[in-house]
């Protein structure tokens, strides 16, 4: 059955069609956002949900969606989702960063240009019929000193914009490089030195709990006098009442806003202020940026839900779509080996460390540590996937490191899962060969070459004559059939391991008689989904 979208929100037409291109069922119901209890009635039969703004996905709308995979914002910001909720039901959550970036760069620095030359006070006194030229005395860009607070996609742009305007660019983000600043011709600076020093501040950071009121009373009084500023980020990155009390002070000469602290913005401490500009979060609204974020919403949830592609998820690792056929067999050896030692597992784990050797080492880390967390722990907690694993894992407080390394034994590459107990440590390691299909190449430090098997039987018992008659009988006695054997041991009278195949489940009585018996040290049985393989 081809995955079904619903779109709850406006969308662009040939958004819509590339759904249908793709082998997407797309029902286009625009209205739906706004009725939430029509949108909760209806979520339960999509794979897919794409929205702007006005559709909230809630916690409860999030419970409601039983086969929701995946949820597409045409746009940047995500408030409108709650995005724990989508992560502990395993809900991918999409934005597109990059499609309207332009279009929210060019509105700061428009609005820049408004506050400089106070162009919508003099646009309404000429309306109305004054000539108020001597009223409206602005100041030049040419030379000052700009200071961009993030530069990630649109800070980027807007620093760039501003070297192009002449203006001396100082810029604060704590993930900026050095390289990146000399690339972007900008200075590198920290907050506090931005503050100080710039002529005009725009502000291009997300709103987290460390940006939040990041302008505020304290921060404002490190300010040059005369400082303008600029928001087309987040509302809350500013103390609307101490903007204000500055802006009356005189403290502040201007700012553009364009983004408030409640939305829609009918009322606030900001209107009615002659420095003040005004506009009601425009930064997204040309037609350019608009058609271009609907389809790549369009064209990102379809490549997941048809290839399994993942791109420009909030929380997921991206995969491309080129990268996917090559990593998908991993992708379920990760999974295995996860759940390998989640099975015979019994202590609560402490340390989980994961290595990639060789080939492995160069492919996208974070998407197969997801799945190896996923396959960990789902045999406690049955519906968990990459998306939630991950969160999971650290609620429980396990530690998760990974290693990378050159190439070093005989495979091209292979993955080794080492998981730490307050009792115990226990490894397991694997890889694809050119079939495609995941296998155990060592359990327990004993080398081995074995495939996965749906139904399995794991034991482990001290090398000695007589274990293979023994499970042949005790299997042969109770009418379980073997389909396939495989042995381990790492040397004559050490530790050995056995693999047995089966047609069905191992029964719980047949097993309590292999445990039962003095030459088995451990026997625990396995189940893996194959589906794929």
């Amino acid at each position: 059955m081809a995955p079904r979208v619903l779109v709850s929100d406006k969308l662009s037409p040939t958004a819509v069609q590339i759904f249908q291109d793709r082998g997407v069922a797309v029902d286009y119901l625009p209205e739906l956002g706004k009725d939430k209890e029509a949108l909760l009635a209806a979520i339960p039969d999509y794979d897919g949900l794409a929205i702007r703004s006005a559709s909230k996905v809630t916690e409860k709308l999030i419970g409601a969606a039983g086969r929701l995979k995946v949820i597409g914002r045409a746009g940047i910001g995500v408030d409108n989702v709650d995005i724990p909720a989508a992560s502990r039901k395993g809900i991918i959550v999409m934005n597109t960063p990059f499609g309207n970036s332009i279009t929210t760069a060019e509105h700061a620095i428009a609005l820049m240009f408004a506050v400089a030359r106070q162009l919508p006070a003099a646009n309404a006194s000429t309306h109305a019929g004054k000539w108020e030229k001597n009223r409206f005395m602005g100041v030049e860009i040419t030379g000052k000193t700009l200071g961009v607070v993030g530069c990630g996609n649109v800070g980027s742009i807007v620093a760039q914009r501003g070297v192009g305007l002449k203006m001396h660019v100082l810029a604060f983000d704590p993930f900026l490089s050095e390289d990146r600043a000399v690339e972007l011709g900008i200075e590198k600076v920290e907050l506090d030195d931005l503050l100080a020093r710039a002529d005009f501040i725009t502000l291009h950071t997300p709103l987290t709990d460390k940006t939040r009121d990041i302008i505020n009373a304290r921060s404002i009084a490190n300010m040059k006098d005369g400082v303008r500023l600029i928001n087309c980020a987040r509302g809350g990155l500013i103390v609307e009442d101490d903007l204000v009390a500055a802006l009356k002070s005189g403290k502040v000469a201007g700012a553009g806003i364009d983004v408030f602290a409640t939305e829609p913005a009918t009322d606030s401490p900001l209107f009615g202020l002659d420095d003040v500009v005004c506009t009601p979060h425009l930064g997204a609204s040309t037609t350019e940026a608009q058609e271009n974020v609907a389809l790549q919403i369009a064209e990102q949830m379809a490549d997941y839900l048809v290839k399994g592609a993942v791109s420009n998820a909030i929380n997921m690792p991206s995969i491309t779509a080129e990268e996917a056929p090559r990593l998908k067999p991993f992708v379920k050896l990760a999974e295995v080996l996860g759940a390998f030692v989640g099975q015979v597992t019994e202590d609560p784990i402490n340390e989980v460390e994961i290595l990639f050797d060789g080939s492995t080492a160069t492919m996208n880390t974070r998407a197969l540590i997801s799945a190896t967390l996923a396959g960990l722990i789902r045999p406690q907690v049955a519906d968990v996937n990459m998306v939630s694993a991950p969160i999971m894992v650290k609620e429980r407080g396990i530690i998760v490191a990974e290693v990378k390394r050159d190439k070093s034994g005989v495979f091209d590459g292979y993955i080794k899962l080492t998981v730490k107990t307050e009792h115990m440590t226990r490894s397991i390691a694997g890889t694809c060969f050119s079939d495609g299909k995941p296998r155990f190449i060592q359990i327990k430090g004993i080398n081995l070459d074995a495939e996965v098997g749906q139904h399995m039987l794991y034991t482990t018992n001290a090398d000695a004559p007589g274990i293979i008659g023994l499970l042949g009988t005790v299997c042969g006695e109770n009418g379980v059939n073997i389909a396939n054997f495989q042995l381990g041991r790492n040397r004559p009278g050490g530790d050995a391991i056995a693999l047995l195949y089966l047609d069905a489940p191992f029964p719980e009585k047949v097993l309590e008689q292999v445990r039962d018996h003095k030459s088995i040290d451990s026997a625990k049985r396995l189940r893996f989904d194959v589906g794929g393989i």
